[in-house]
Order: structure tokens, then C-alpha cells, then sequence
């Protein structure tokens, strides 16, 4: 096992402490004090350098792994993923992690642009993708059609066949997770969720950017403002 590098992390808070264990680990590429392919501090190491529980420290870990920012490898240890260099968008969204109407309003934009390319270059196997997501979106069991749901967005969003902008892929995964934990269970409106769908699929089948971007809008629009107003909510208590 190669040596540890000596790192310099401060203190902090117990506030949000996660959130800033995340923004402390990832200082160490942003100051140079590592670099991609380094291995990062042990969790007994990090526990004891930021004055955290051990818990504290593997929430904030499986949100860097989640992301692709860091790999764990059995037995020898966490390191930075060597490509996390060309993963700007995975970076943003640790470093937002506590801005949620951040995450939630690059979502809305990033998705809008996305949509009105794939008007344009969507294949009929797309098409026939997204059409399956909905019937199977019909017999869900539950109002939670949050896995559909990301999938439906994801073929939208290679559909736009961006090459450059593969790399945002994942990490608008990501944005889509985060804000759909801002809506309980029981706020979520599956019939709701069902038509909105729809309509972004005709627009899409009749390959018009303007009504797919409105088509789009109007879901994202109905998400955010549900996202925020349990945000707002929780926030409160």
C-alpha cells in the first residue's frame, strides 16, 4: 500500500456536518494537497482530523461514491477517482449539496435545453423506449414512480446526443434524485405524473422542440414547486 499523504483539513461545526465533510475532502483536489488516483485519509483517520463520528463520515463518503468522485477498494482503502478531473458536474453537485434550490433550478434548466434537442434527433427506438416507460409507469402498484421516472428522463437526455455533454448524465441523475427527496410519498401524484409524461412524449413523437420544451416545463415547473414547498416545510420544523 503506497504511503499516506499528510493533509491539512480544519474543524468543524456540527452543523450540517456531512455536507462539510464532503466540501473538506473535496478541498483537497480543489488546493492541490491531492490529485486524482490519491488515496484519501482512512475513516478513523478523517473521524479524527475533522472531530466527526464514524457515521458522519460514511454518509458523506457514500455521497462522494455515488457521485464517482471517489472509488472504495476492499482492504486498501478510498481514493479519488482518476477521472474525477473531467467530472466538473459531480463536483458542483457535492459542492451544492446543501443548496437544494440550487439543485433544483439546474435541473429545470438543464432538462429544458436537453428536451428541445431531442425534438430534433430522438430515434423511434427511443420513442418506443419512453412509450414502454409509461405503460409501465400505468401499472405501478404505488404513487412512487420515481425509478421510471429517471429513466424516462435519462433516454431524453442521451437523446439529445450530446457528446460533450455526456458527462452530465450521471450527475442529472443525481439532481433528479435529490429534489425527488424533497416529496414525500403521499405528495406525489401519480396520474399527475402519468400526464405529464404523455405529453412529453407526443411532443417528442411529432418531434416539435417548442411543445416538448413546454410539454417539459410544465412537469418540472409541477415538481419544483412541490420540492420546494416540503423544503420550505421542513425547514420550518
Amino acid at each position: 500500500m503506497e504511503n499516506q499523504k499528510s493533509v491539512d483539513i480544519k474543524s468543524l461545526s456540527r452543523k450540517t456536518l456531512s455536507n462539510q465533510v464532503i466540501d473538506e475532502i473535496i478541498s483537497l483536489l480543489t488546493t492541490g494537497q491531492l490529485k486524482p488516483g490519491d488515496r484519501i485519509p482512512s475513516e478513523i483517520e478523517l473521524m479524527e482530523i475533522c472531530d466527526v463520528s464514524r457515521p458522519v463520515i460514511r454518509e458523506a463518503m457514500t455521497s462522494l461514491e455515488v457521485l464517482g468522485i471517489v472509488n472504495r477498494k476492499t482492504r486498501n482503502g478510498t481514493f479519488f477517482s482518476d477521472k474525477v478531473g473531467s467530472k466538473p458536474f459531480s463536483m458542483m453537485l457535492a459542492l451544492s449539496a446543501t443548496d437544494l434550490v440550487s439543485i433544483i433550478e439546474t435541473r429545470v434548466a438543464l432538462e429544458l435545453g436537453l428536451v428541445t434537442l431531442a425534438a430534433e434527433k430522438i430515434t423511434d427506438e427511443d420513442l418506443a423506449k419512453l412509450n414502454e416507460l409509461i405503460e409501465e409507469m400505468k401499472s405501478l402498484p404505488t404513487e412512487d414512480s420515481s425509478e421510471v421516472d429517471k429513466e424516462f428522463h435519462k433516454i431524453i437526455a442521451l437523446a439529445a446526443n450530446i457528446p460533450l455533454f455526456e458527462a452530465i448524465i450521471d450527475p442529472l441523475q443525481s439532481f433528479h434524485q435529490k429534489v425527488l427527496e424533497q416529496i414525500p410519498l403521499e405528495d406525489r401524484n401519480l396520474a399527475q405524473t402519468l400526464s405529464y409524461h404523455t405529453d412529453i412524449y407526443n411532443a417528442l413523437e411529432k418531434r416539435d422542440p417548442i411543445e416538448a420544451y413546454t410539454s417539459m416545463y410544465r412537469h418540472l415547473d409541477f415538481v419544483r414547486r412541490k420540492a420546494l414547498k416540503n423544503l420550505k416545510l421542513n425547514n420550518l420544523n
